[in-house]
């Protein structure tokens, strides 16, 4: 089972408490990277417009994140959690189990637990999707 964040920054970070840093300036600092990362690759998803690279962009944000320490792949967790759970019910309420839509999004949540283990996101590239991104 993963150590929460808090308790990781605490054991690697001892000297917070002594430094005049507050602990809600250090959570800010350690999690904005990951957010922004996740607001990134969206933008890119948005700006690129080609269909089937949604579980690219997903776990390309995600990667990004897990690329920032323990903060940064919390904060992608969260926000992707909250965007998912709420939209996968709404989903299931409205169209059922066996629905498209439901399919997808537990596939985006593969793609984003891939990149936030640290798996390259090129796995989920198409193949023709434009090189820039």
């Amino acid at each position: 089972q993963a150590i929460p964040p808090h308790l990781l920054l605490s054991v690697q970070f001892p000297f917070l408490h002594f430094s005049g840093i507050s602990p809600a300036s250090f959570w800010l600092f350690c999690l904005f990277p990951g957010a922004w990362d996740l607001v990134g690759a969206y933008w890119d998803m948005r700006q690129a417009n080609y269909q089937h690279s949604t579980r690219y962009f997903h776990a390309w944000g995600n990667y990004d994140a897990a690329q920032g320490g323990p903060g940064s792949v919390w904060a992608a967790k969260v926000i992707s959690n909250a965007r998912e759970d709420p939209q996968g019910l709404l989903n299931q309420h409205h169209f059922g189990s066996s629905s498209c839509e439901l399919e997808n999004l537990n596939s985006n949540q593969k793609a984003g637990e891939w990149g936030q283990s640290g798996n390259d996101p090129k796995h989920f590239r198409p193949a023709s999707l434009p090189k820039e991104y």
